[in-house]
């Protein structure tokens, strides 16, 4: 018998509206804006890691003053995220960013005009309240444009924009110190911040709305489910930031996201100066080598965030733990193995990025979106960053104080054993987030 064939055609898709096409192209602007922004932030923050030697050697300014200027830079910087977070709420994405790029920028010009401890510690203080504005405010911008279903996706595309962006400016420091000098590593990437800095004040689009598109999903995720959403023309300002103080889900997050960005400011910020003081590598080598662990971060924060989309969306912490514990053992690897040359220090650089970036780029970003929502995005990035800050402060003196004293192999035990502990509170925290999910 002959086979009959239907002769129907598959149904097609409907094309896209007009307004679909509408929200795609400011999806798109929204995402490139708000990633060049974040990764410009650290065009005038990397430079000190890359010149520290530098200052080192020909101005002779101590290990102990390096380490105190960038823990008081790490205090502005934490303190700022609380505020950052709340004022960006309340006067927009927008202006809080360019603000905050500009005034950045400025502090960078002072810092390579100066020649003491002095005025490089004013200037970094002021630069670390600057750029608080840049997480809280580039989360908050990102937010109203992304459904929760695709978020973990999106989210860990865009985080790239801190590994790209430490990079790039890691790379770009380097060789204007090793062509033109310390100085220039702040003048040139001033002027590229200021530029973007303006580019967010004139094309930053905060809300659909601005544009006459409605909002891409309703505010379900509330961090205050006793309080309704609200359905009259009054935004909502969401709970405030007292309020959310007091919920255990963002301290569990908090602690968790303290021991991380201690672990990873350290390696940030001294990565450079360890592989040329205690590995013997060239000046050039050791700002080249570092950058092995942000491309392992970029890889990170990609896959985690689809992973969490992809079998986790409901309880995206449960692909965090893992990864710390495994962190923990990659930390220790390197510090064993990394002086075997220069491959297999750059591959075990670039584990410990994976595994470190990619829980990062989760908590700091992905889960500020699900727990705030459109109103209080801001406040919750500003909170879980800010105390991740405080663990920030630490890492200057602990890692100067502890590899003076006990040795680099010390400090990187004690880092894997902060993985632990940050593992355990994310096992915690995913307990409470279902927990609140279900109440």
């Amino acid at each position: 018998m002959q086979t009959v064939r239907s002769t129907q055609a598959a149904p097609q898709s409907p094309p896209p509206s007009l307004a679909e096409r509408q929200l795609a192209r400011l999806q798109l602007q929204v995402f490139a804006l708000t990633w060049l922004s974040y990764a410009s932030y650290y065009f005038t923050r990397k430079n000190l890691s890359v010149v520290k030697s530098r200052l080192y050697d020909t101005l002779h300014i101590s290990t102990t003053a390096l380490g105190t200027i960038e823990a008081l830079y790490l205090a502005s910087y934490a303190l700022g995220q609380f505020v950052s977070g709340a004022v960006g709420d309340r006067i927009g994405a927008r202006k809080l960013l360019s603000i905050g790029m500009i005034g950045s920028a400025l502090t960078a010009f002072v810092f390579g005009a100066s020649s003491a401890v002095l005025p490089f510690a004013l200037a970094f203080v002021a630069n670390g309240f600057l750029q608080s504005t840049g997480w809280s405010g580039n989360v908050k911008a990102m937010q109203p444009f992304f459904s929760s279903t695709s978020r973990g996706r999106v989210m860990g595309l865009w985080t790239t924009n801190y590994q790209v962006g430490g990079l790039l400016a890691t790379a770009l420091a380097t060789f204007l110190l090793t062509h033109f000098g310390w100085r220039s590593a702040f003048f040139g990437p001033a002027l590229w911040v200021v530029v973007v800095g303006v580019l967010i004040a004139l094309f930053l689009v905060e809300k659909p709305e601005e544009c006459g598109l409605p909002p891409v999903e309703p505010e379900l995720t509330r961090l205050r489910p006793d309080q309704p959403v609200r359905t009259d023309d009054q935004p909502d300002e969401g709970p405030t930031l007292f309020e959310l103080l007091r919920m255990k889900v963002l301290w569990t997050l908090g602690l968790a996201y303290f021991g991380l960005k201690l672990i990873r400011y350290s390696l940030l910020f001294w990565l450079p100066f360890y592989l040329k003081q205690h590995l013997h590598y060239s000046e050039a080598q050791a700002g080249y080598l570092s950058l092995p662990f942000e491309v392992g971060g970029i890889v990170g924060s990609v896959a985690v965030g689809w992973l969490s989309d992809r079998y986790f969306r409901h309880s995206r912490l449960k692909v965090t733990v893992p990864a710390m514990l495994l962190l923990g053992v990659a930390l220790v690897s390197y510090q064993l193995l990394g002086g075997r040359g220069l491959v297999v220090n750059a591959a075990l650089l670039a584990i410990v990025g994976f595994l470190l970036f990619g829980p990062d780029s989760l908590l700091s970003g992905t889960m500020s979106q699900d727990l705030g929502g459109r109103a209080a995005t801001g406040r919750v990035a500003g909170i879980i960053n800010g105390m991740g800050s405080v663990g920030a402060i630490f890492s200057p003196l602990i890692v100067a104080k502890v590899s003076e004293r006990f040795g680099w192999s010390t400090l990187f035990f004690g880092f894997c054993a902060v993985t632990v502990v940050a593992a355990a509170l994310l096992f915690l925290s995913a307990i409470l987030v279902e927990r609140h999910r279900n109440t």
